[in-house]
């Protein structure tokens, strides 16, 4: 007979703090989202709100509560989880690249809103953060809840998946097809970067995953549109 895992109240409450919090603050982006998309605010306080709250509440729980095993923070297969991320991530820079080379010869216009904000506004440099924010959020603490939980770790790769792809959509302060393209880049990632953590439990792959398509965007933004003129 196989020995029943048994979780104290303890355990129990931290899950279902960690549950709700990932979710509460998905929540609370979206309606800062929504109303500063029909204010002279735009999307700024959403985007911070996303990057503060990521950030802020991973730490808060790991401090407080040592969850950084159960956020895929620390513990599982981090050689693993780097090896396959390096692998993914190159795949997806490939991918990307041709997509983009594709949208060009198409007629595709530039992402002028994206360019303007990451040159003009000077956060070409805040990208590695924000990619810490979303690993965070959407592979760490949310989908680690969601796997404790018990939900179907296919569904919750979707799930994580499409709440990330949806937030650009919130919190990103340019036009909607450039927060469209940008939500098409997403999803690859989310699908690549949920089942890696899923099958390594450790979220470090996935963030190398990240990094390196953030690359490959700013290739699209900056370097191939001037090729291809």
């Amino acid at each position: 007979m196989k020995p029943v895992k048994a979780y104290s109240s303890t355990g129990s409450e931290s899950l279902s703090a960690r549950f709700t919090l990932s979710f509460a603050l998905m929540a609370a982006i979206w309606i800062v989202g929504l109303v500063g998309h029909f204010t002279v605010l735009e999307e700024w306080p959403a985007l911070a709100l996303y990057v503060l709250g990521s950030i802020g509440l991973v730490l808060y729980r790991g401090k407080t509560t040592g969850e950084w095993n159960e956020m895929y923070l620390a513990g599982g297969d981090l050689r693993k989880s780097l090896m396959w991320g390096g692998i993914a991530g190159v795949l997806l820079f490939s991918m990307d690249v041709m997509n983009t080379v594709i949208y060009y010869k198409n007629g595709g216009a530039p992402m002028s809103g994206m360019q303007f904000i990451l040159v003009n506004r000077s956060l070409l440099y805040f990208f590695p953060v924000l990619v810490l924010a979303e690993e965070f959020l959407w592979r760490g603490i949310m989908f680690s809840a969601m796997i404790e939980r018990g939900v179907n770790k296919h569904l919750t790769v979707f799930l994580t998946t499409v709440f990330y792809v949806v937030n650009h959509f919130a919190v990103a302060p340019v036009g909607m097809k450039e927060r469209a393209l940008m939500g098409m880049m997403a999803f690859p990632i989310g699908i690549f970067g949920g089942y890696l953590v899923l099958k390594t439990r450790n979220l470090w792959g996935s963030v190398l995953v990240h990094m390196i398509t953030m690359l490959s965007m700013m290739l699209d933004i900056f370097v191939i549109p001037q090729l291809l003129r």
